[in-house]
């Protein structure tokens, strides 16, 4: 048992270093890549080809793929382009695990020492992360030396002829177990290599090996249709136009593959050789025939999977993609636009709450309760999806954006909770005693909260934008409000003072809103504090 313990353990430090090429390289150069995805679709040869080289770096056609579907998705380039991407992602995978596979065994603890000397020493960010990558790539072909190693003694266990001699009697078993080792391990890149070093050992017969290769090609698009099952329709179609094409292409490959084997041994006798060849020959004229029928799929998508209505439940989030969660910026985004949504909500809140004051209709105060609940849940949603983001590809921009959003959001859902629990009680008090402001009392309220719904504007746009003046103007406010609110306060009294007994009668409830509309542009103004505190603007105490 202690050779499956080495195997096992060869097959893990395999997925490791490949995980730690990508998440390197992603660290290192993700920004460039998906400029370089977003800008190079200008027909679909030149998509795949970018498809290509960003498969060849990240050396995994499915992160590829994630990122296609979303940046398909939010409408940044249509679903063909993206299918010919993926393409072109499907080729260079195929290539990568030919590279692995070169005679280079020096390679492996030179790129180790190198990569820990740049990870270690360098203080260039970007370096750093480049020396993760090139560890994860010595790394990974050391496992591969394991491997080797490791499945020889498994040629002598008896059971093992007889199981494959069942299989290969039967190749769709060797599919079948070829993905679903795929969607287990996550990467299809190891699975064919571990197929490959199997086969070099004697373990799988090749022609099993080959159905094996056409398997894991099927199962590497199983998980991004997982990852974007619950997606929006715009989403869900790359992985399934994709998964079209490796589907058609195996099921015309699987029944040929006893008169390609013959081919492949006369140009290369080698077992390791024939089953990475047959890999790249299945993807080159997969793309080959595809590249023609993008068109035609991508139409046959948007009528199988058509864009569906927005649900009409508030509390539903929008643009919480799943399938970005790999790609930081993607899913910062989503989730910026998803906070904003918070923002109209409360804009929608903080309306209504003036009509209350204004109409005394107690079904306002039940439809602004019934608001703070759904930005409650939008909330719980937000910091939920950022907590699921891969922090692995994360650089410190992408960490301090998170600590940003998780503020604003925050400060959202406590102004929410503000109208809600305060000021919507004492809008029920008046309604209960029928209360009536003075008329200059109720003109100062409303010009107060006409002030603060414009800097709830001003604090939404200072979020997206980051701008400096407008992060000034919106810290500032917290100054005004408190003048204004001193003011407002005073003229009240003023007014108890000459005997209004309108002033009289409502005077707690009157201070209270001060009060409370005073506390929703604290927190308001809050918004700018990271922006201020980034520019070296705020001291760390006001005290002198």
């Amino acid at each position: 048992m202690v050779f499956l313990l080495h195997l096992f353990g060869a097959v893990a430090l395999l997925l490791w270093g490949l995980r730690m090429v990508r998440t390197g390289i992603l660290r290192a150069y993700g920004t460039q890549l998906r400029h370089f995805l977003s800008n190079s679709m200008s027909n679909r040869f030149s998509a795949m080809g970018t498809g290509f080289i960003v498969s060849l770096l990240l050396q995994s056609s499915s992160a590829t793929g994630l990122v296609a579907s979303s940046f398909a998705s939010r409408g940044l380039f249509s679903t063909s382009a993206a299918l010919a991407i993926m393409l072109g992602a499907d080729i260079g995978t195929s290539f990568v695990a030919q590279a692995y596979t070169l005679p280079l065994q020096w390679l492996s603890p030179l790129a180790i020492l190198i990569g820990w000397i740049m990870f270690n020493k360098i203080q260039n960010t970007q370096l750093k992360d480049l020396g993760r990558a090139v560890v994860g790539l010595g790394i990974a072909l050391l496992a591969l030396e394991l491997l080797t190693a490791a499945a020889a003694p498994i040629r002598d266990a008896q059971l093992l002829p007889e199981i494959m001699q069942t299989m290969q009697s039967a190749p769709v078993f060797g599919v079948i177990l070829g993905a679903v080792l795929t969607i287990l391990s996550t990467s299809s890149l190891a699975i064919v290599l571990l197929i490959a070093s199997f086969v070099t050992a004697q373990l799988v017969p090749i022609d099993l090996g080959l159905a094996m290769v056409l398997g894991a090609n099927l199962g590497s698009d199983i998980m991004p249709i997982m990852a974007n099952w619950s997606q929006p329709a715009e989403a869900r179609r790359v992985p399934f136009g994709n998964m079209t094409f490796r589907l058609s292409a195996v099921i015309i490959a699987l029944p040929l593959i006893p008169y390609v084997q013959p081919h492949l041994a006369a140009f290369q006798s080698d077992g390791l050789r024939q089953t990475l060849n047959f890999h790249v020959v299945f993807n080159l004229a997969m793309a080959a025939c595809g590249i023609w029928l993008v068109g035609p799929v991508s139409r046959a998508m948007t009528q199988f999977l058509p864009q569906q209505a927005r649900p009409d439940n508030p509390s539903t989030p929008h643009y919480l993609n799943e399938g970005s969660l790999e790609s930081p910026p993607d899913a910062l985004a989503n989730a910026a636009r998803e906070a904003l949504r918070m923002g109209d909500l409360l804009g929608q809140m903080l309306t209504m709450s003036l009509n209350v004051f204004r109409s005394d209709d107690r079904k306002l105060i039940k439809d602004v309760t019934a608001l703070d609940n759904h930005i409650d849940r939008l909330n719980e949603a937000i910091k939920l999806y950022l907590t699921r983001i891969n922090r692995e590809v994360m650089n410190e921009r992408d960490h301090r954006r998170v600590i940003d959003l998780i503020s604003f959001i925050t400060n959202l859902e406590h102004i929410g909770d503000i109208l809600d629990k305060s000021l919507m009680e004492l809008a029920a008090k008046k309604v209960k005693y029928a209360l009536k402001f003075s008329e200059e009392g109720a003109r100062e309220i409303e010009e107060i909260h006409q002030r603060l719904n414009e800097n709830l504007e001003l604090a939404m746009n200072v979020f997206m934008s980051s701008d400096l003046s407008m992060a000034r103007r919106l810290f500032a406010e917290k100054q005004i409000f408190r003048e204004l609110e001193k003011t407002a306060a005073e003229n009240h009294l003023e007014r108890l003072r000459s005997g209004r007994i309108e002033s009289i009668a409502t005077s707690g409830l009157h201070l209270d809103i001060l009060r409370d509309l005073k506390r929703i542009n604290s927190h308001l103004a809050l918004v700018a504090q990271p922006i201020l505190e980034l520019a070296g603007e705020l001291s760390p105490s006001r005290l002198r």
